[in-house]
Order: C-alpha cells, then sequence, then structure tokens
C-alpha cells in the first residue's frame, strides 16, 4: 500500500482484508432485513459483507472518525448496494448510511437517525492498515512522520469534548505523574516512571515532534526491547489510546449498544491487545450473570437479572 494516500488519486484502490470476517457473519447471525451497525467501518471490509447478507430491505448504519477512510469506505457500500440490488435507482434508495462520528455517540446518533432497535452490532477495535501504513499520521514508530495519532485528523470533538489534542501535545505539555499514569495503564510500561522523568528533562530544550525522534528517544532510555518486539511499540500504542480516548469510547459503545439491541440481537467485538480485552470480557461478564444481594444469606435475592447470553465461552482466535 502507497504511503500518503489520497482516495481522489486515479487508479489508486487502498486494500484491506477484514479479520475474522467468516466468524463475526456468522456469530452475528445476520438476517435479511435486518438493522445493523459496523461501529468501525474502516475501508468497509466487513460491511460490504454484512450489506449482503441483510440485503435491499435491511439496513447499515456505519460509524468512522476518519474522513479518508469513509471516501473509500463509501464508494464500496455504494458498489456493493447496488450489485446486491439496494440504490441501484439513486442515493436516496441506499440502505446504509455512513455516520462520521465515535461509537461512543452511537445512541444518540442513531436515534436521529430514527433507529431505536439494532439486530447486529459489530465493533472492530483499533487501527485500520491505512493509519500505519500513511506515515503523516503518526502511529508508526518506524516511519518519519508528525506525532499526531488521532483517527480523526479534522480535529473533530469526541464524545468527551475532545479531539484536537495530539500525541506531541501529551508529551510536551502534561506532567510528569500524568505521562507515567499514560504508559502504564495504557501501554503497561513497567519503566513508565523513568520514561516519563527523561522526557520532562529533554522537552524544554528539545520539543517531540517527530515518530523517529520519540523511537528513538525511547531506546536510549530503555533499550529496544526484545527480539521482534521494539520498545517503543507499547508506548506508541499508550498514546494513541490516550489521545483517541479509546477505552472510554469503548465503554460507552459497548452499554449503549446493549441497550439499543432488538430481543436476540447480538454484539460482536474484535480486540488485538490485553487492555480491551480484558475490559470487553469483564463487561460482557457482568451483564451475562444474575447480579444477587450479597446481604441474603441464601443467595436467592437478584438485584439485577443478566441482559446477556454469551455467544463462546472463551474468545475467537
Amino acid at each position: 500500500m502507497q504511503e500518503n494516500y489520497a482516495v481522489d488519486e486515479p487508479g489508486f484502490e487502498p486494500k484491506h482484508d477484514p479479520v475474522l470476517l467468516d466468524e463475526c457473519l456468522d456469530f452475528l447471525a445476520l438476517k435479511k432485513g435486518g438493522v445493523a451497525v459496523d461501529c468501525t467501518l474502516g475501508l468497509g471490509g466487513h460491511s460490504v459483507e454484512i450489506l449482503k447478507r441483510i440485503g435491499p430491505k435491511g439496513f447499515l448504519y456505519a460509524f468512522d472518525k476518519d474522513e479518508r477512510n469513509i471516501k473509500v469506505a463509501e464508494k464500496r457500500l455504494t458498489q456493493a448496494a447496488a450489485d446486491f440490488g439496494a440504490g441501484a435507482n439513486g442515493a436516496a434508495e441506499k440502505n446504509f448510511k455512513i455516520l462520521h462520528d465515535s461509537f461512543s455517540s452511537l445512541t444518540d446518533r442513531l436515534r436521529r437517525e430514527g433507529a431505536s432497535r439494532v439486530d447486529a452490532i459489530l465493533f472492530d477495535l483499533g487501527l485500520s492498515s491505512p493509519h500505519i501504513d500513511d506515515a503523516q499520521r503518526g502511529f508508526s514508530f518506524k516511519k518519519e512522520g508528525p506525532l499526531d495519532m488521532r483517527f480523526d485528523a479534522s480535529g473533530q470533538t469526541n464524545a468527551v469534548g475532545h479531539g484536537k489534542q495530539t500525541a506531541g501535545d501529551l508529551l510536551n505539555r502534561l506532567p510528569e505523574k500524568e505521562l507515567a499514569d499514560i504508559f502504564w495503564r495504557y501501554g503497561e510500561e513497567r519503566a513508565s516512571r523513568k520514561l516519563a522523568r527523561e522526557i520532562v528533562k529533554v522537552r524544554k530544550a528539545q520539543p517531540f515532534e517527530t515518530t523517529t525522534q520519540l523511537t528513538t528517544f525511547i531506546e536510549n532510555v530503555l533499550g529496544r526491547g526484545k527480539p521482534g518486539k521494539h520498545r517503543a511499540t507499547q508506548i506508541f500504542q499508550a498514546l494513541r489510546i490516550a489521545v483517541n480516548e479509546e477505552l472510554m469510547a469503548l465503554e460507552l459503545g459497548l452499554q449503549q449498544a446493549v441497550s439499543l439491541l432488538a430481543p436476540h440481537g447480538r454484539v460482536v467485538v474484535l480486540s488485538y491487545h490485553s487492555l480491551e480485552d480484558r475490559f470487553t470480557k469483564h463487561f460482557f461478564k457482568q451483564l451475562s450473570t444474575d447480579l444477587r444481594d450479597p446481604n441474603d444469606p441464601f443467595g436467592q435475592r437478584v438485584l439485577r437479572a443478566k441482559s446477556l447470553s454469551l455467544l463462546t465461552k472463551k474468545p475467537i482466535t
């Protein structure tokens, strides 16, 4: 894939193979005429197949924060809708709607569209391949680029009013303790305090501006790490999660998804690191178990009945 891609560049079509596609579709149990939500549209790989399953009488709502991803995906979904029998006679008949927003705004945006119940909801968390491939986005520690890391580079604010801060802003402005907390909480970096202390020492004389500058700094302070996993990996992950407030968005998104589900509706989550995985498993476990009164000596009094049933005992990998 090209770096710095432009969706209007003649002849260029970025490619991305959707992860666990068949497994996701099977667990979503999509039916003709159903209403589905793809919470992370990306380049449209999952959404195209969802449209195929729900057919022309179904409807898909797709969320994404990245305007460039949306432009690519919209072309694919328009073609897919026409191929599968929807939208052939004009845009008004398209059976999908793309929303340039975070899935943390799921309920509000869907209700504005007149959708109060959904049959299937897919979360595909984290990065899409164009984020890594485009050095100017700042997600890759291997490529020279600005320390940006925003999914929505337009500066649109998110559910809690933020959206303009970049990774560079965090590195150059946050107090030492807050930086250390980010590296520990979101990157599980054991030397978080040491790294934060060294960053604060040098940033006044030499602010952090580029990805390779930060990578070299991490190597000098912490070393390169074990073979196959560079020490900068977890630090870049931590900054990305903090910039985009990903775990907060996940919590808000999952809570709203459950409240939007129609009877027998399904939620499927694709996660890629332990923080997302632990949170998602804990969330589903809580809601798939009756909450019993701890003061009831017989353990019979239910304070909150379970609202979900788990589809699998263990994650599918």
